[in-house]
């Protein structure tokens, strides 16, 4: 049955920048509601890369995506935030005493005195590998939520971004061999990752791509080629990964009235949204400089709960002092 909620914030995206918002929010003495369309918090991080090594947040020289996630939730469960979890935020009117009502898409309404979207990159697809349906959850995955589900395989990985080269750096111990494909030579990913990548025991083809995969009930072989010389070389191979990227979609966002420019929300120095009273924080800000980095999305966050505590309440400041002791 549909619930009414009724909270002082109401952020939308349960990931790393939404967790860090819905404690700071509480250390801002505001209740919150914590909207995802998943079914666990955690965001992409949990739900597609669990298991890779995170070296960009401070005061951890590495974290799997995971323990960040289960660190976050940790931190903010002291000030109990409301789970709305498996639902989307569907419509958002604006009321003329400045407050707000959400509706998700399964009929859950929360009355809210302001909204923080920290979505990241809205909902989000893998993009497919061509022709290779057939494969896929036998042996042919789009991400890797446990890396021991590679142990002992012949692991091939097709992409160039960050995600492929992380994972096959990950994989290494745990897959019996690594191969990664890729159809340019210049890859996306970090440049240390990379350096990284050459210096490891992960063949790495470029200019190379797949052209066909083969199998009984699972991946058995792979016939890549040579985009350049048409070259083909048959591979034993058990396990294929595509990381081909994702396309995203800002969905019932882009019916709020909220300013956006492509796939990301316009935000001014409050992380203040061209509506009054809606903020922003994350992968899915856009201004002048922006970085995207779950450490940028820390301090976003912090930033938009501040400035939402003075929309909430004018006689509030919006430096609230520091949290130590």
């Amino acid at each position: 049955m549909p619930t009414q909620h009724q909270v002082d914030l109401t952020i939308i995206g349960a990931g790393p920048a939404g967790l860090f918002a819905a404690y700071y929010a509480g250390f801002r003495g505001l209740s919150t509601a914590v909207v995802d369309s998943l079914p666990e918090p955690g965001g992409q991080v949990a739900a597609l890369y669990p298991e890779k090594a995170i070296y960009d947040v401070a005061g951890f020289p590495v974290i799997k995506g995971q323990d960040l996630i289960e660190r976050c939730v940790e931190q903010a469960a002291a000030y109990d935030p409301n789970y709305v979890l498996g639902h989307r935020a569907e419509t958002m009117t604006k009321h003329d005493d400045g407050n707000f009502t959400i509706v998700t898409h399964k009929g859950d309404e929360i009355t809210t005195r302001a909204v923080l979207v920290t979505g990241g990159i809205g909902t989000f697809t893998p993009r497919p590998l061509p022709d290779a349906e057939e494969f896929e959850g036998r042996g042919l995955v789009y991400f890797v939520r446990e890396l021991e589900t590679m142990r002992d395989k012949d692991v091939l990985i097709v992409g160039g971004g960050d995600s492929a080269v992380d994972w096959a750096l990950n994989l290494e111990g745990i897959a019996r061999s690594i191969t990664l494909i890729h159809r340019r030579d210049r890859f996306r990913a970090h440049e240390d990752s990379v350096n990284k990548l050459y210096a490891s025991s992960v063949r790495v083809m470029t200019f190379t791509e797949v052209a066909q995969i083969r199998g009984a009930d699972r991946v058995e072989q792979v016939t890549v080629f040579d985009n350049k010389t048409d070259e083909r070389e048959a591979l034993e191979i058990q396990a294929v990964v595509a990381a081909l990227g994702f396309t995203s979609d800002l969905g019932p966002l882009k019916s709020w009235d909220i300013e956006i420019d492509g796939r990301h929300i316009l935000v001014d120095t409050r992380m203040q949204t061209s509506i009054e009273g809606v903020f922003a924080a994350g992968d899915i800000t856009e201004y002048e400089g922006k970085v995207r980095l779950i450490a940028v999305g820390f301090g976003e966050a912090a930033t938009a709960v501040n400035n939402a505590a003075v929309y909430i309440d004018p006689t509030a400041r919006v430096f609230p002092g520091h949290s130590s002791g």
